[in-house]
């Protein structure tokens, strides 16, 4: 019986004893007040990030053979129906390529240049909202490493009453403190490379508008029914 008692108070000491596993959340509420607004720009981050993708996943979705269908239409002569194909798409390619075929019988300088203006308007329009994310990546770490010179400032203040603090004491302040500064650097990575991705796919998307302008004054320059 006190083999039993005993070996259950050992297991009781063992489970107090044991370390807790502390949650990331509880973790990053340790951070102060400056976690607030680290919060709110990942938030940003994510919100912008997701809508700036749907509306450039939207812009690329393009038939293979839209510019075939073009060139087709027009090598018959039938530029009505060309243009009928170009306003039932909502892509920047489509509404470039009927701008230039609006300008169809006047000089090619100037269909080039009409559509040119209409491929920039349209790139314009995607890339709003960039400039948050970008300035995102750039201040969140600042916000990260304000919250920790605060709290450092306020650590050695405190410290300073106690006449013999234990290293342990110092290493927890100090750790709890670097919290912000990890999780701004974390959110100023995550807006950078978010950033960079949707600047590439816009690159993208540009140059297929610039090689469909291309195929387009190709088109009007061969001899044709038009």
């Amino acid at each position: 019986m006190f083999d039993i008692f005993l070996q259950i108070d050992t297991t009781s000491a063992v489970a107090n004893t044991a370390p807790k596993v502390e949650t990331a959340f509880g973790m990053l509420t340790k951070g102060g007040p400056i976690m607030i607004p680290l919060g709110i720009l990942f938030a940003m981050v994510i919100y912008f990030f997701t809508e700036r993708l749907l509306v450039i996943k939207k812009a690329s979705a393009v038939d293979e053979n839209f510019m075939n269908i073009i060139r087709d239409h027009i090598v018959n002569g039938n530029v009505s129906a060309a243009r009928s194909l170009t306003k039932n798409a909502t892509n920047p390619i489509a509404k470039m390529i009927d701008k230039g075929l609006q300008r169809i019988g006047k000089p090619i300088d100037a269909i080039e240049k009409s559509m040119d203006n209409v491929g920039k308007l349209e790139i314009y329009k995607i890339e709003k909202n960039m400039g948050i994310i970008s300035v995102i990546a750039r201040i969140a770490p600042l916000f990260g490493f304000v919250g920790t010179i605060i709290g450092l400032v306020i650590l050695l203040k405190e410290f300073a009453t106690i006449s013999n603090p234990s290293i342990s004491q110092i290493a927890d302040a100090m750790y709890i403190k670097l919290i912000t500064s990890a999780s701004g650097l974390i959110i100023g990575m995550l807006a950078f490379l978010g950033y960079n991705f949707l600047d590439t796919q816009i690159n993208r998307l540009a140059n297929r508008m610039e090689a469909a302008s291309s195929e387009l004054i190709d088109i009007l320059q061969e001899p044709t029914k038009h």
